[in-house]
């Protein structure tokens, strides 16, 4: 009996890692607060910043959060940016910047959705903007352009050929 027990234990020992991604929905890799960092960041997972990096990170299809120790002297590029700690450098969200009441950036930012709690701080410029709406506004704006066109023209000689011929 002790045999399938420890089966068991171990089943959910190897289960215990994938409940703990299921509880965040993605793997999230952490820079402790001893650690520093110079130069380019880049990786294709969430990032939780709680020691110092210096540089430039890319993560465009996923979240950084720097902590309350944080502190990023970085442009960051990330699909959301959760800032607890201080940031200096320009940040570039394809989602949302969420400044929370301990937080400090200074930078310019451009983003979609934004929010700034009571107590943070935010110096610089910010440019609100919802990239998906305006990239489908103007592929629709373009495509009626070149279908009117084509009719415009096919048109167009008609009546120029009407006056000729009159």
């Amino acid at each position: 009996m002790l045999q399938p027990q420890e089966k068991p234990s171990n089943a959910n020992t190897t289960s215990y890692a994938p409940l703990s991604a299921a509880n965040a929905p993605v793997e999230q890799a952490t820079i402790g607060r001893s650690l520093v960092i110079k130069g380019e960041l880049t990786g294709a997972e969430s990032l939780y910043i709680d020691g110092r990096i210096e540089g430039s990170i890319t993560v465009a299809e996923h979240r950084v959060t720097v902590g309350r120790h944080g502190a990023v002297t970085a442009n960051i590029t990330a699909r959301e940016v959760v800032i607890m700690g201080k940031v200096k450098g320009n940040i570039q969200c394809t989602d949302r910047l969420d400044i929370r009441g301990e937080g400090s950036l200074t930078g310019d930012v451009v983003t979609q959705r934004i929010s700034v709690e009571d107590g943070a701080v935010l110096k610089g410029s910010v440019q609100v903007r919802s990239a998906e709406g305006k990239n489908d506004k103007a592929q629709s704006q373009a495509q009626s352009q070149n279908q009117p066109k084509p009719a415009a023209s096919a048109e167009a000689p008609k009546p120029v050929t009407s006056a000729a011929g009159a």
